[in-house]
């Protein structure tokens, strides 16, 4: 049966692991760590709670990386007792070895400050781009759905908005097709308020460990799954820089990065913004 593996049981990837059982949609999860036992004791206690929670995922631990291999996913998380995301030099030791471990398995970069790791991945590794997604930028999206719904006094579900470029200084918020009440949001909202709302942005990042998670989780079943759905996640693009783009992911992971629709002052800005991350 087809598995996800989570690399580190810190904070983020603990609750990455709670978040996708408790969707119920995969069959098993392996929280993998050096540091074992606070593993199996977090796996203990998610699996635990399924019946209260009413979901059956089989969850499972073990130290050595080596248990990801034939994984259908691998998520790349924090470590247990230091909650540090898998970055730099360490990061990159990690992805070489599991690139020769597992070679077909999409990658899931859960944490917000893994763009440079993703980068290096492709060029240093020569890991296929394809393979390789970060879904905290659509934790950004979430807060700021969230933000946007209670300024017009609605449900952040009833929000729909795109960010795109490099948060958080470098983020466009594709404020124009944004939209509430499937109306656009811009009537809702004067444009002072927008402004508001994309200074916060700074602020707003790096998201949390439990706002990570459930945008890691969305992403993680749709690529587990096979759908096409679309998410604003860090994808690799030409010229070597990592940067938030509109994606549809599927079973072998970025199936298509999609030309979001830009105002011409929007696309001025994201491709300042991806020149900056380039130079």
């Amino acid at each position: 049966m087809p598995f996800i593996a989570i690399i580190g049981a810190g904070a983020t990837g603990g609750a990455i692991a709670h978040k996708t059982a408790s969707r119920n949609r995969i069959g098993e999860i392996r929280l993998i760590d050096p540091a074992e036992s606070v593993a199996r004791g977090k796996a203990l206690d998610i699996q635990q709670s399924g019946a209260l929670e009413g979901f059956g995922t089989r969850i499972s631990a073990a130290a050595d990386v080596a248990a990801a291999a034939g994984a259908a996913v691998i998520v790349l998380a924090d470590q247990a007792g230091t909650d540090s995301e898998h970055t730099g030099e360490p990061g990159l030791a990690l992805l070489r070895q599991l690139a020769r471990i597992e070679r077909r398995a999409p990658i899931v970069f859960a944490g917000a400050s893994q763009r440079e790791l993703m980068a290096r991945a492709v060029s240093e590794l020569h890991l296929e781009p394809a393979r390789l997604i970060g879904s905290a930028p659509l934790a950004l999206e979430s807060a700021l759905r969230a933000l946007a719904g209670l300024m017009v006094d609605a449900s952040g579900v009833e929000v729909t908005l795109r960010v795109v470029g490099v948060p958080p200084h470098a983020a466009v918020v594709l404020w124009e097709e944004a939209s509430v009440f499937g109306q656009p949001l811009t009537t809702r909202l004067p444009a002072h308020e927008i402004a508001g709302l994309s200074a916060r942005i700074p602020g707003l990042w790096p998201p949390g460990p439990y706002v990570l998670a459930s945008a890691a989780a969305r992403v993680i079943e749709a690529v587990a799954n096979g759908s096409r759905r679309r998410f604003s996640c860090f994808v690799p693009l030409a010229g070597g820089v990592v940067a938030a783009m509109p994606v549809e992911v599927g079973e072998d992971g970025a199936l298509r990065v999609l030309e979001p629709a830009l105002t011409r002052q929007e696309r001025t800005r994201l491709e300042n913004a991806l020149e900056l991350k380039r130079s």
